[in-house]
This record gives C-alpha cells, structure tokens and sequence, in this order.
C-alpha cells in the first residue's frame, strides 16, 4: 500500500516564499560593488596628478632641439656634448637644472638607443664642415629664394629633423602609448593613494599624459604646446586631433579613478588611435612639401627628413595600424632604405614620394584628404 502525503497550500506557499528570499539572498551577496559614477572633467585637473617627470624630459629635449639647430647656419655641434643631453651626463652644459635621474636615452626604446647615438655624432662631424652641401658633402644649403638654409648631409637627410621626429616617436611616444598605456603599468594598484601623485595606476596614466606637452586646459588653451603638442594643433583642422586626443586622456584618468577599467581600456584605444593619426597626417604633410618643392634642394632635405621621422614613428605604438614591414616599405620607397646610414635623399624621385604618398594615406583611409594636409 502507498501513501500520498498531502501538504496544505499555505505551508506549501510559505516553503517556497523562504526559498525565493534566500536565492535572492545569496544572488545579491555574488553582486560585486558598484563602481564610481564616471564624471569626466573638461580640463586635465584632477586631485593628485603629478607629471614633473615627463615636464623635465620636454625641456631637455627642447634645449637639444634648439642646441641643434644652431648648426643650420653654420654653428658647430660639440659630439660630446650632445651626447651628454641625450643622456643628461656631465658636460650637457643645461641652461635649466634637472634630476640626475631625467634623461632622453635611457626613455627611448632600448633597441634604437644606438641608432640616435649614431645620428647625433653624424650630425656633430656634419656641422663641422665649412662647404656648401651637395650630393657627397655635407654642409649648410640655402633655399632658392634665399630665406632658409638647413645642414644637410651628403646623403641628403636633414639629421636634426630626422633626430627630433625619430625621438618624438621613440621615446616619447613610445613612452605614452606603449609603456605608460601598456599591461605593465595599467596592471598595478589603484587603491592605495600617495599625496601628490594619487594610486599607482592615476600615476602612471599622468605620465602618459605628461608625454603629449599641452597645458590642463588644451585645447582651449594653446600657449606652451611642445612637440606632440604641437603637430596635433599643427593637424588639427583635418583631423580633429586636438580634442579628441584630449578626451581620450581625460576620459581614461577619470574611468581609473571611478575604478572603470572597461571605460580606461576604451580611452587608451582612442588615444593610441588619434596618437598615431598626428603622425600619419604630419607624415603626409611633410610627403606634400617635399614633393610640391622637389626642385630646391634645401627645402625638399628638411621636408622628407620630417617626414621619415613621422614614419618611423609609426612603429613605436603597440596597437599600430600598419606593420613595421610596412613602415620599412615607406622609408625604403622614399630614401632607398629602412636604415638611416643607407639612406639617401638625393637619389628619391617624384615618383617614388608620390608612391608612398599614396600608399601611407590609403593605409589609414585618408586618401580622400592626402593631398590637404
């Protein structure tokens, strides 16, 4: 015989009552926390930012920059003495004072550091000559009109252009994108917070940003723009560089401090995208002048030397869009190689800058605009 065991409906209401409230119990304790509301400033003023760092970095580079550019009328360069501001040693002879721990050399990728060491002593033996530049020789050369002159290797390169830009790409944005907006820094603690310089991930996202050289308020504000800085305000009516590179920064640095890692990861995304586009759009700029003043030697040299240290650039951001086969192809198009010492700008033609002209601007979709910038 068997047996049915009936329970009332009320009790059977009641059993199922404690189980619904204890499955929404245990659901609830499985609900991480929610995260800070993102609230995104207009200008770079957040609490505890620190990038002096980076802010020393800029001005060494700018006092090399203009040290350098004493050569292209005539001034003699002292090799050691460049070398001792790349790597911020004894006899830099710096109008400003800087941290013994500061320097460019050891920031720039540590794969290339030889070849900037290489450039700034062909630069220094190049000031050193008294002839006019020409195929084979290096010296000053004059525009036609008379009003510029620039020190151009035998080869062709304007070597200060070529430094500046390549270490533009190599160490700064390098630093920026690769380094700073990398899985090594990003992946570090953002809780525990140091007065001055907010939690270890809120520090190292300043430093990138420290490495773009704009003010808080950019672009609103565009006094005091170096390098990146400047080659974004420089495209940014094409490009709209200004602002969207900007939010992309202000937008991360927020995402971080509200404990966002989804919304951080979006903005180091945008930025590294908009980063690279400044230098394909002042790559393309530089193809533009050198092609349109092909016929003057001085000013075709400084353009092209411009432009390679855009491209080479190219392969400093670890998301790039193009391969660094690509970038090869591009340089060897334009200069007849990849290498700096191989290089030689007498021997390009329109051809071949109108070639990689092309290419490049079909790379990033800016054919439409290739001839504009």
């Amino acid at each position: 015989m068997s047996y049915i065991l009936k329970v009332p409906k009320l009790l059977l209401a009641f059993s199922f009552l404690i189980a619904t409230l204890f499955f929404q119990s245990c659901q609830e304790d499985e609900t991480p926390e929610p995260t800070v509301a993102l609230k995104i400033p207009t200008s770079y003023n957040f609490i505890n930012v620190d990038y002096s760092g980076q802010t020393q970095r800029l001005d060494m580079f700018t006092e090399l920059k203009n040290y350098i550019g004493t050569s292209k009328t005539g001034g003699q360069l002292d090799a050691n003495r460049l070398q001792a501001m790349y790597a911020n040693e004894a006899g830099a002879d710096w109008i400003k004072t800087y941290d013994d721990s500061k320097q460019l050399r050891s920031k720039t990728l540590s794969n290339v550091q030889g070849d900037f060491d290489a450039l700034l002593a062909e630069l220094a033996a190049a000031s050193q000559s008294t002839s006019p530049g020409s195929n084979g020789i290096s010296g000053v050369i004059k525009s036609a009109d008379g009003s510029k002159s620039y020190l151009i290797g035998g080869d062709g390169l304007d070597h200060a252009q070529v430094i500046e830009k390549g270490l533009m790409g190599a160490c700064l944005y390098y630093q920026a994108t690769s380094v700073y907006m990398g899985a090594d820094q990003m992946n570090v603690d953002n809780v525990e917070i140091t007065d001055g310089k907010g939690t270890e991930m809120e520090h190292h996202w300043d430093e990138a940003f420290g490495y773009f050289g704009v003010p808080t308020d950019f672009p609103a504000n565009i006094d005091n723009i170096t390098f990146w800085g400047n080659y974004s305000t420089q495209r940014d009516a094409l490009l709209g560089s200004n602002q969207k590179l900007m939010d992309a920064l202000l937008k991360g640095r927020a995402a971080i401090s509200a404990k966002n890692l989804t919304i951080r990861d979006e903005a180091i995304a945008t930025a590294r995208q908009e980063w690279e586009l400044i230098a394909v759009g002042s790559a393309l700029h530089y193809l533009n002048s050198g092609i349109a003043n092909f016929d003057d030697m001085s000013l075709r040299a400084h353009a092209l030397s411009e432009g390679i240290g855009f491209i080479y650039s190219l392969q400093f951001n670890t998301t790039q869009k193009i391969s660094n086969a690509q970038v090869s192809e591009l340089l060897n198009t334009i200069a007849g190689s990849a290498d700096f010492a191989d290089m030689n700008l007498y021997n390009t033609t329109l051809a071949k800058l109108q070639e990689a002209k092309d290419k490049l601007a079909d790379y990033y979709s800016l054919s439409a605009d290739k001839d504009k910038f």
